[in-house]
């Protein structure tokens, strides 16, 4: 790929202040040149006072949201000096998990509280608290479209459903298990369920039932996302795997087509998380090795493995549009860097 070198193009000077870097023009580290518009090749995001479980871009690229066990949920600049410029506060318990809505003007939240919370990004105002969960709320997760739903997951073994245009729940799947990640399917449809049976459940949301059990993970799935076109289901899991599920209608029997390994999952027990490249080309998943693993799809071939971070990584995203990944870790701290 050819990178035209851009205005920011620079190099940082070791020893400088993180985030707010000296730099020489021209090129990033050992002369290479740069591939995006990051103001360094590596930013280091500071201000979290607690561990960082979760941290996604939101659709644009020109922001990101962390949430933490500080109970708050940080937004920041991707470009200049990543800034940090709004906090969003009301969680009593951590921010175990956050999304963009698919327009970019809300994040969704999850905590041990209790709730969900949806946030207006502009204002920065709490606009709705979903409160119906009896336990630790794990996971959640926008529809892609259609009617502004959310899906979460919980401790109390139910997923629930959620309109942000009406009050409550508007149905609830009940699992025998524990639910630490959900997913949409692309359509709406169906909903993804992963917990501490180690199965991925899909469930008919017209039928209210289960359609589908996908088996092959042997300990608690912590993590899943769908592929960005949509046929594709990539989940984490405690047994030191990230799957690949083929979601396409007429799939065969056996839907897990690619398993990738080398990532670490200790005894803290966190949700990592994993992710998809905007093409679908890369996957990246957080690890208790505090490493940053990127894999190729087809390969299957770890890519990268970055190292930074002085915790467990536990979360990692690609920019929807540029070569950049960004990762968060219970060192309190996030880095973006440039691949």
């Amino acid at each position: 790929m050819l990178t035209v070198p851009r205005e920011h193009n620079a190099l940082a000077i070791p020893g400088a202040r993180p985030g707010s870097e000296l730099f020489i023009h021209g090129h990033g580290p050992g002369g290479k040149p740069r591939t995006s518009s990051l103001e360094s090749p590596i930013m280091l995001l500071t201000g979290h006072q607690s561990a960082i479980y979760t941290m996604k871009f939101n659709p644009s690229g020109t922001l990101i949201a962390s949430g933490s066990h500080d109970k708050d949920i940080f937004l920041w600049y991707v470009h200049g000096d990543c800034n940090n410029f709004m906090v969003l506060r009301g969680h009593k318990n951590a921010v175990l998990d956050l999304q963009w809505t698919p327009d970019g003007s809300q994040i969704i939240s999850a905590s041990p509280d209790k709730t969900l919370r949806a946030w207006d990004v502009e204002t920065g105002k709490q606009v709705k608290k979903m409160a119906e969960h009896s336990s630790f709320v794990n996971s959640c997760c926008p529809s892609r479209r259609g009617p502004p739903l959310v899906v979460s997951g919980s401790d109390d073994g139910t997923a629930k459903l959620w309109d942000l245009r009406q009050r409550g729940a508007v149905q609830t799947v009940p699992d025998k298990y524990q639910i630490t990640a959900v997913s949409f399917s692309d359509a709406s449809d169906k909903i993804f369920t992963g917990g501490l049976d180690n199965d991925v459940k899909v469930w008919d949301l017209r039928r209210n039932e289960v359609s589908m059990t996908l088996q092959g993970h042997g300990d608690m799935i912590t993590g899943m996302q769908l592929s960005p076109d949509g046929s594709y289901l990539l989940t984490n899991g405690m047994d030191l795997t990230l799957r690949i599920w083929d979601m396409r209608p007429y799939a065969p029997q056996n839907r897990c087509v690619k398993i990738f390994s080398g990532h670490q999952h200790n005894f803290e027990k966190n949700l990592l998380k994993c992710a998809w490249s905007p093409d679908g080309g890369k996957v990246t998943a957080g690890s208790s090795d505090r490493m940053v693993y990127i894999w190729d799809t087809t390969s299957r071939r770890i890519l990268y493995k970055l190292p930074g971070h002085n915790g467990s990584v536990n979360e990692t995203a690609f920019h929807p549009t540029e070569p950049i990944t960004g990762s968060c870790s219970s060192d309190k701290q996030i880095y973006l860097g440039e691949i």
